[in-house]
């Protein structure tokens, strides 16, 4: 790839300031003029804004007395974290380090065993039926 600024040249600063200006200037007469031709996005945008409070008031439920929401159970009580084991001193051992625990292997339930299977099985048809 070609560096944008060769150090072979000499650089003319004169030159890069002037296009610096030249794109500062294109972003201000941009700026100005931006409200007349998209402005109408702006009240959109504050009437979708208006729309969405008034609808956000007008679903909130009450729940009857009887069924009182429960407070959210605190994460500590369902997950228990325990300690890693110590970290590896190589990096050949560092790969599968924590899975060759028991406790912190990613499989809870163990590995799944399904095997190759054919759906002629399972319909009980003859393993030829579809050659």
């Amino acid at each position: 790839m070609a560096d944008s600024q060769q150090t072979s040249e000499p650089i003319n600063f004169v030159h890069q300031d002037e296009i610096w200006k030249a794109h500062i200037k294109v972003e201000k007469d941009s700026a100005e003029v931006w409200p007349n031709k998209w402005g109408f996005l702006t009240e959109a945008y504050k009437e979708y804004e208006r729309e969405s409070v008034r609808l956000k008031e007008v679903i909130k439920v009450k729940l009857p007395h009887h069924l009182p929401a429960r407070p959210p159970t605190p994460p500590e009580k369902y997950i228990h974290v325990s300690p890693s084991p110590p970290v590896p001193q190589t990096t050949q051992a560092l790969i599968g380090w924590r899975s060759g625990h028991s406790h912190l292997q990613l499989e809870k339930y163990g590995t799944v065993h399904h095997g190759r299977r054919t759906f002629l099985k399972e319909l009980g048809w003859p393993l030829d039926a579809c050659i």
